[in-house]
């Protein structure tokens, strides 16, 4: 009976789960977006924020997105910030977030070719946070298949690289729901000691056991924004100026 039980509990859970996939893509519909691009003819800025939006957010930097950029651009006074949004489709098919790895990691390559005195912030939310995540990755890991010629970013890349920010990371959990071979989002060793990772508490897509479905799309609003760009805003002061890209 007890076993009979646990089984039954946890099939109600898997059920719950899925419709929480389907409830947060039919609820983060299209949102505005402002400030999303960078314009290339642009001069050197002195800061560089490359974002990935949630699934469904309209292309930009999405919700939670705009709102950190906002805090950070506002306690890094006088310098400049440009915002690039990641482009990908931010759909439900996770395999195609593959296309935000190879876009987010040739734009930082091409920020650290074309200005190397550029510091470059790395964030995502949602999906996003894990297109971000797998972007840092040492070497890609077994289920991910990046675009051909894409593959882990240069070491000397690393130090252009500030701070990266992370909202509603999907756990193992949740990525087994959305695709089965989806490897962990785990941040790559030399972004590790630079990144926050944040995540409100009940968000069913990066609190384990969470039950929480508006939670996960709080962070523009819960001050979790204002908190990821005070540790930004404190790694992107104290990180040394970049040289040149080697």
């Amino acid at each position: 009976m007890a076993a009979e039980m646990s089984h039954t509990s946890r099939s109600h859970r898997v059920e719950y789960l899925a419709a929480t996939v389907l409830f947060l893509a039919a609820t983060m519909g299209p949102l505005a977006t402002a400030k999303a691009f960078a314009d290339p003819a642009a001069p050197c800025p002195d800061v560089e924020v490359v974002f990935a939006r949630g699934t469904f957010e309209a292309p930009g930097v999405g919700a939670t997105g705009q709102a950190f950029v906002d805090a950070l651009t506002s306690r890094l006074g006088a310098d400049s910030v440009d915002v690039y949004g990641v482009n990908y489709p931010a759909s439900l098919d996770f395999q195609a977030a593959t296309a935000g790895v190879a876009d987010a990691g040739n734009r930082i390559e091409n920020i650290v070719s074309t200005c190397p005195d550029t510091k470059i912030v790395l964030g995502g939310y949602s999906q996003g946070a894990a297109v971000a995540g797998y972007t840092t990755f040492d070497t890609v890991p077994a289920g991910l298949t990046l675009p051909d010629g894409i593959g882990p970013m240069p070491e000397t890349v690393s130090p252009h690289v500030a701070a990266v920010a992370l909202f509603g990371t999907p756990d193992n959990w949740f990525l087994s729901l959305v695709d089965h071979d989806a490897p962990p989002v785990t941040v790559g060793s030399r972004y590790a000691a630079k990144t926050v990772q944040l995540c409100a508490q009940g968000d069913p897509v990066c609190f384990p056991g969470g039950l929480d479905r508006g939670a996960h799309s709080s962070y523009k609003s819960n001050g979790m924004a204002e908190q990821a760009a005070d540790f930004v805003a404190n790694a992107v002061s104290a990180a040394p100026a970049p040289i040149s890209a080697t």
